[in-house]
């Protein structure tokens, strides 16, 4: 059994439900795989939000909620000394609050700095998983149902952007999910294998609207738009507002954009991929 969550960035609508589920759990509440979690400071699950789009015509908001990847190779167990971070036989990786005293170079070795420093004790602190919940049995019958029985931030989530499960069963809920959607492995984690899978985060996007000749000043529904992006081709057509976007790109490439419509001159531009641009306004001629 390897117990993990999945996250889905595409699913989440930043209401923070998760967050404050972890607080109510975890904040003055200490446990013998963790010391409480101070109210202030620490996100054992942090909603990460930013702005995409560099013109006021497309701007919209990505969110992932991060929280600690439970690594295959923990780089914060191999920072640890004494056997201060262990991972368990479930794959749940674990900070020990007492033998990892001191030890604040285990917060610094982890690339999604998922892990947090409690000044008052001295120790590093981090998700859990619930571990001490899915190990209570009294915790797996207040809920009546083992199917039921998950981390808080996963019970909370109302949009199911949190899936828990068993990895190693392909028939369960997480498996399938995984299976199903685009694997999206944050950049500091790529070419790890991590308990946390993270689908649909946004790469980067292109976006434009197609108009008839100028004099009009009307929109082009249905203009075919093609990018081609390091070898790979990307297809859409221009809606009922004229817009066109392309999400998935590959980062930092140069991409050609070829603009087409029966009885209208192609048009073609470059555009880069270093970050979600609205690329242009295009006019089509006869």
């Amino acid at each position: 059994m390897r117990l993990g969550i999945a996250v889905d960035s595409r699913m989440c609508m930043a209401c923070y439900c998760c967050f404050t589920a972890c607080k109510d759990e975890h904040c003055g509440f200490a446990s013998k795989l963790s010391a409480a979690q101070p109210m202030m400071g620490q996100y054992w699950i942090d909603v990460r939000e930013w702005e995409r789009g560099d013109n006021s015509r497309r701007i919209k908001t990505a969110t992932v909620p991060t929280l600690c990847a439970h690594c295959a190779d923990p780089a914060c167990a191999k920072a640890a000394k004494d056997g201060a971070v262990y991972k368990r036989p479930d794959g749940i990786v674990i900070i020990d609050p007492e033998k990892s005293k001191g030890q604040k170079q285990i917060v610094d070795a982890c690339p999604i700095n998922a892990v947090y420093w409690n000044e008052e004790l001295e120790i590093p602190q981090k998700c859990t998983m619930c571990a001490e919940l899915l190990d209570d049995p009294e915790y797996l019958a207040y809920l009546g149902d083992p199917k039921l029985k998950a981390p808080r931030c996963v019970e909370a989530c109302p949009n199911q952007a949190l899936i828990f499960g068993d990895l190693d069963d392909p028939n369960s809920d997480i498996s399938k999910l995984v299976a199903r959607e685009r694997n999206t492995q944050l950049e500091p984690l790529a070419g790890q294998e991590t308990n946390v899978k993270y689908l649909n985060v946004p790469t980067v996007y292109l976006a434009g609207t197609v108009y008839y000749p100028a004099e009009q000043e009307e929109v082009f529904i249905g203009a075919k738009v093609k990018v081609e992006v390091d070898g790979e081709t990307f297809e859409t057509e221009t809606n009922y507002f004229g817009d066109w976007e392309i999400e998935w790109l590959p980062k930092n490439k140069d991409a050609k954009i070829t603009i087409t419509a029966d009885g209208y001159k192609p048009v073609s531009y470059t555009a880069k991929t270093d970050a979600d641009h609205y690329v242009d306004m295009t006019y089509l001629a006869k």
